[in-house]
């Protein structure tokens, strides 16, 4: 069994001629939380397209625990929750967990629905309603509770706590953690520089296409210099005067 959740070997990607991802290399370990962090642009959603096969890279490789990302094997041990998610509109709460088992291959429990409904500060009896009378906050917690649920190894999270409010965001990372006393690994983006610096190992910094920075949020600020991470982000990235 491969001790490496992710590998990304000189993946490019051009879009008309712009480069969107430029010669990236990483390597996640199993069990490691990751943050993908950069500016809008940056490069983050192409990357995460890659990996999921939604669009071929024009070069490089992409392996999913030892294995070539683009059979779907590899894909089977992940579960994925997109930066703008959106439910069909007629399918209920309960309906869409089914399904989303369903395709993950692990069955639906109503009391485990129920407990992480409740865990996430979602009204169990949304489970009823469909998704269309969802606001945007209840319609990001039935998007996480399916990848909570789904009982996978890998969890891929584009932008995971958009939307949330202060209390949900906060009984998230109360999930996040229990995914880390059980091993599982936890590759995401996120604009959230406090919550990249609360919960991950490491940070990845991309912009423009590039790979900047891989490591942990502490080297960061000591690599790059400022008194925060914030700072420390501008000055990798270039833009040190933002917050002069």
């Amino acid at each position: 069994m491969s001790d490496t959740a992710l590998r990304f070997e000189r993946v490019g990607k051009a879009y008309a001629g712009f480069a969107a991802l430029a010669d990236f290399s990483l390597a996640v370990p199993r069990g490691e939380f990751l943050a993908l962090v950069g500016v809008n642009g940056a490069g983050k959603t192409t990357l995460i397209k890659c990996l999921l096969d939604f669009c071929d890279a024009d070069s490089g490789s992409i392996d999913i625990f030892g294995t070539p990302h683009t059979q779907s094997a590899a894909r089977a041990r992940l579960a994925y929750l997109p930066e703008r998610f959106n439910p069909p509109y007629y399918l209920t709460g309960r309906d869409f967990l089914r399904y989303m088992l369903d395709l993950y291959g692990a069955t639906y429990d109503e009391a485990r629905s129920v407990r992480t409904f409740e865990a996430l500060d979602l009204d169990p009896g949304a489970l009823t309603r469909p998704s269309r009378a969802y606001s945007k906050g209840m319609t990001q917690k039935l998007g996480l509770a399916a990848c909570l649920l789904s009982g996978k190894d890998l969890f891929v999270l584009d932008e995971p706590a958009g939307g949330l409010d202060p209390k949900a965001r906060a009984l998230f990372k109360q999930e996040l953690r229990g995914l880390r006393r059980g091993g599982n690994t936890v590759f995401f983006t996120s604009h959230a520089l406090a919550d990249v610096a609360e919960l991950c190992d490491r940070m990845a910094v991309l912009h423009g296409g590039k790979l900047l920075f891989a490591g942990t949020p502490a080297q960061l600020v000591s690599a790059h210099g400022g008194t925060d991470l914030e700072r420390a982000f501008l000055n990798c990235i270039g833009a040190p005067g933002l917050l002069s």
